[in-house]
């Protein structure tokens, strides 16, 4: 029996057909991550996936990369070969630099301010039901000062950029009304932070007062959205 053959005799066990395997294995492909709160098609790809979830699982690790299921944030998110991910055991298998993401020094540095608070949320025990962190964009400039030595972009038009990259990589979430010029505007840190930016790699940012090196704090897949 070949590969094909195999995994059609298992989608059968689940009905769910080839095409739709393919659309879920595309997405994560595509964008590393399946949430399904994001909205109502992504809902209907997660639960699909968790109905194969044992096939989806040996089907990546076939080709050396790790499928990490999060049941109580709802969501699965693939990793690259050799990806260092807090509360997952590492792997044997040799990094993939061509896998992992091209990502601008401000993309850098607000992750890793984010990832700073979600922590320091954690700590207070100050997180919501969903596993979000709420503050405010003035929060995240000041950590990103205080604890990076770095500026948010200058322009209005720079500052949103910056925060739908955040928003499409979903580790950020704001509503489509969010405006940087109202103060009571809030962003929610999603919990999907805690596999983008590893503990190691915010506290190298950290100790190297400022100093980021894009390869090596973020470990995360490719993804052209």
């Amino acid at each position: 029996m070949n590969l094909i053959s195999t995994v059609n005799l298992q989608l059968s066990l689940q009905n769910l057909s080839l095409d739709r395997f393919r659309q879920i294995v595309t997405r994560l492909l595509a964008h590393g991550v399946i949430v399904r709160d994001e909205d109502r098609n992504e809902q209907f790809l997660y639960d699909d996936a968790r109905r194969v979830e044992p096939l989806l699982l040996d089907y990546f690790d076939v080709a050396g990369l790790r499928l990490h299921h999060d049941n109580n944030a709802c969501f699965f998110r693939l990793y690259a070969p050799g990806a260092r991910v807090d509360g997952l055991a590492e792997d044997d298998l040799d990094p993939v630099p061509a896998l992992r993401a091209k990502l601008s020094p401000d993309f850098v540095a607000a992750a890793l301010a984010l990832r700073f608070i979600y922590q320091e949320s954690l700590n207070m025990g100050s997180i919501e039901m969903n596993g979000e962190a709420m503050i405010s964009l003035e929060d995240l400039a000041a950590t990103m000062q205080t604890q990076l030595r770095r500026s948010l972009p200058s322009t209005a038009g720079e500052k949103m950029d910056l925060l739908g990259q955040l928003r499409r990589h979903k580790i950020l979430r704001f509503n489509s009304s969010f405006s940087i010029t109202d103060e009571d505007a809030f962003l929610a840190i999603r919990p999907m932070i805690l596999g983008v930016v590893t503990n190691d790699a915010l506290l190298s940012a950290l100790d190297a007062d400022g100093v980021i090196e894009v390869q090596a704090t973020i470990e995360e897949q490719d993804r052209e959205d």
